[in-house]
Formats: structure tokens, C-alpha cells, sequence
């Protein structure tokens, strides 16, 4: 009993502390929240213009599982919340947007998304269902 309580915290305290490393290694990669409404600075030295990915097509939607278009949605709520953000910024400092081809793109794919959660709403069987699925597709 006494070596089985020393053991023990001999191995709980090993745990603890692997456990506090590995917390603290993860809290200094850690970035700042607010980082997330900025785009990473590209290097000046590319000469190459980015090329962006094109909208989500409704054929594409169609496809995808109802939390697949969830985490879409919030994924690409990020990237306009991201945008306007740096729009914002950089019009306050009076310099260009770049690629502001991007801000469409991503309108159009959210639209598109709620198309094809209204088109499954519509084709619902149960009323009651399809009102509630309607509304809140509404309040996105």
C-alpha cells in the first residue's frame, strides 16, 4: 500500500508535469484572437500575384451533408468578417485593397449555400419542419 502510494505520485507528478509542459508549450504558439481578422502579410520580395480559388458552386452544395454546409457557412462568415476588416483598415490609411475580387466570391458562396439549404427546406415533407428550417435559414 505504502509503495503503491509512492509510485502513484511519483507517476501523477510526471503526468502533472508533461501535462503543464505541454500547456504552456501550447499557450506561446498560441496567437491572438484578434489575428484571426487579419490576412498573413506576404513577403514583399513575390513578384507573383496570388491567385484566389473561385465561389462554391450550388451543384457542389447539393453534395455536402448539412454540417458540412455548417461549418462552411462559419468558415466563410470568417473569411468576409476578415475582409471587411482589412477593407476597413486599409481604406482608413488610405491604401488599395488587393484583390478585392475576393468579397464577391465569398458573398456568392454564402448565398449559395442558403439556396440549397432553402431548396431542402421546401422539399421537407413535415410543414412544421420546413417553417422552422425556413426561419432560421432566414435569420443567417
Amino acid at each position: 500500500m505504502f509503495l503503491s502510494r509512492i509510485f502513484g505520485r511519483a507517476l501523477f507528478t510526471a503526468a502533472k508535469s508533461e501535462t503543464s509542459a505541454a500547456t504552456a508549450a501550447a499557450a506561446s504558439a498560441a496567437r491572438n484572437p484578434l489575428e484571426e481578422f487579419f490576412e498573413a502579410d506576404r513577403s514583399t520580395e513575390d513578384d507573383k500575384p496570388v491567385v484566389y480559388g473561385r465561389s462554391w458552386k450550388a451543384s457542389e452544395l447539393r453534395l455536402k451533408s448539412w454540417d458540412d454546409l455548417h461549418k462552411l457557412w462559419y468558415v466563410l462568415l470568417k473569411e468576409k468578417n476578415m475582409l471587411m476588416t482589412q477593407r476597413q483598415m486599409l481604406h482608413a490609411q488610405n491604401l488599395r485593397f488587393p484583390n478585392p475580387e475576393r468579397v464577391p466570391k465569398v458573398r456568392k458562396s454564402m448565398c449559395r449555400i442558403k439556396q440549397v439549404l432553402t431548396e431542402r427546406a421546401i422539399e421537407d415533407p413535415d410543414p412544421r419542419r420546413s417553417a422552422d428550417m425556413k426561419r432560421m435559414i432566414n435569420a443567417l
